[in-house]
């Protein structure tokens, strides 16, 4: 199968799970910028949400140039990807309409691990469908970064019960190593 109709489908998604973050955050009522304080919370959890999803995008884009055909498989780990980003305005919303409480802070870093092991096992079933010579498998091959990213992601998970914020900084540390452009696909598609 050719991979046109998984790409533009990922990415209508994509867009869609963005649109429906932004239309989340309400507008506050009154003209002054104190008005503005109790959505800070709101577009402080729309930033980061929007910048993981970005994140996704991006590498999936990079992912998929590289990728010369799909097959069932590879379309149901695709949509249990997109299934998992698609969780991401629900969780968006509960930590910023809750000032970063407990419960919202380990519910988001469980959507976050959620993605970054569906992320990892489509990479694994394109690595399957194209073989060890591949140029997928000498990117994504060992693949130590997405599951440094899960460890960390139940790390955050499991200080969210006792410091909000930590969970929060160990999410925002995971996106910025994440938001660096990562090269493996770049350098192996390079005469």
């Amino acid at each position: 199968m050719h991979k046109n109709r998984l790409e533009a489908f990922s990415d209508g998604v994509i867009a869609i799970i963005i649109t429906i973050m932004v239309l989340e955050m309400k507008i506050p009522h009154g003209g002054t910028l104190a008005d503005l304080k109790p959505v800070v919370p709101v577009f402080l959890s729309y930033v980061l949400s929007f910048v993981y999803v970005g994140i996704y995008w991006n590498n999936h884009h990079h992912m998929l140039l590289i990728t010369e055909r799909v097959n069932g498989g590879i379309l149901w780990a695709n949509l249990a990807l997109l299934f998992c980003l698609s969780l991401f305005p629900f969780v968006t919303g509960w930590i910023g309409e809750n000032h970063v409480d407990s419960w919202p802070v380990a519910l988001y870093g469980i959507v976050l691990m959620m993605g970054a092991v569906s992320w990892y096992i489509l990479a694994r079933c394109l690595i399957r469908a194209h073989g060890k010579d591949s140029l997928l498998y000498k990117a994504y091959g060992p693949d130590t970064k997405t599951v440094g990213s899960i460890v960390v992601y139940l790390a955050g998970i499991l200080l969210s019960f006792w410091q909000p914020w930590a969970g929060i900084a160990l999410y925002t540390v995971v996106a910025i190593l994440w938001i660096i452009p990562d090269k493996r696909v770049e350098k192996k598609i390079r005469p």
